[in-house]
Parts: C-alpha cells; structure tokens; sequence
C-alpha cells in the first residue's frame, strides 16, 4: 500500500466555518508531524546507500509530503507551527542518524516515530468523533492515519522488529519521547 493505493481526500475547509480552537493546536502538530516526516525521509536519502532503504524512504517520503499538501490545505499560514525551521532540522537528523548505522536502525526509527503518530491520530479521531463534528476532517485524518500505519508496519518487517536489539529498543523510545515533546511544543507555538 503506497499513496496511490489510498484514495486521498480533498482537504476540507470552509472560510465561514471556524474550527474548534482545540483542533487548530492538533492540526498545527499535525502539520509540524509531517513537515518533520517529510525531512526524516530526506535525511535518510542524504546518507544511506542502500538500494532497500533508499526505495523505503524515497517511497514513504512521497506519502508524507502528500499528507503535508493535505494539512497545507487545510491549515492557514497563520496557523502553522513557528517552530517549523526546528521540526525540519529535527526531522532531518531524526533521519540521517540511524541511517549512519545501518538499515535496521533507520527501520526501529520510523517504527517509533509511526507507532507515536497512529495513537496521535487516534486520538484526535476519536475526539472528533466524541463532539460529533467535521466528518470531512475525520476522514482526512483516518486516512493519513492508515498510510502511517503501513509505513509502522512495512519498518517492522523490513528491520525484524520483534527481534530490535537493546540500543535499538531504547532508541525507539527516545524517538517515541521526543515525539511527544514535539506534539507538545507544535501545539503551542
């Protein structure tokens, strides 16, 4: 499953109809979460060499940048994360790291990072579905959601992610934290 697989939703916005303050903070991390994905990716096509990984990233970077037109779309300028020069770098040598050591620890790293970003997803879809409101929005979410579990789910097979070493475990929750504390910040500032 790649980004052609899903069919993508248009972004859904109506100028007169404000969304909730509450969402516009989820929606801004959102955006933050993959511009980040989308430096990952690139970090990853910066240093690894191999052929496996570099089909890996060059695919799932695609996937991400559709997401990131999506929130575009969807989220003004105005909205956005001021923090986005940092996510990018983040991002980028949240990517270019593992891939310095190999295909297993870029493949723990995006295993982390997509395992935070189903539950953040969720999250906002259950509350969305919790209030009763903006369909359209929750659709969009589900499917970015699903795109990202694909890509959780490629990583683990692709790196034997029952098996990740110990380093490789306690990098995946370092990966896992630190996307929190983005989630955190992006929703702020």
């Amino acid at each position: 499953m790649d980004a052609a697989t899903l069919d993508r939703p248009a972004p859904p916005r109506s100028a007169e109809t404000p969304l909730p303050t509450w969402l516009v903070a989820e929606l801004r991390s959102d955006h933050a979460g993959e511009t980040g994905a989308v430096m990952i990716y690139r970090g990853i096509l910066a240093v690894s060499r191999d052929p496996a990984v570099r089909d890996f990233a060059a695919r799932h970077k695609a996937t991400e940048q559709g997401h990131l037109d999506l929130l575009d779309a969807l989220l003004p300028p105005a909205d956005r994360s001021r923090l986005l020069p940092l996510w990018r770098v983040a991002g980028w040598l949240t990517g270019a790291l593992p891939a310095l050591f190999g295909p297993r620890a870029v493949f723990a790293t995006i295993d982390a990072v997509e395992s935070f970003v189903d539950h953040h997803y969720q999250a906002q879809i259950d509350r969305l579905d919790a209030e009763r409101i903006l369909p359209e929005i929750r659709a969009l979410l589900e499917h970015c959601r699903l795109e990202e579990v694909h890509h959780r789910d490629e990583a683990r097979e692709a790196g034997e992610g029952p098996r990740y070493s110990a380093a490789l475990r306690l990098w995946g929750r370092i990966v896992g934290a630190g996307s929190a504390a983005a989630v955190a910040a992006a929703k702020r500032i």
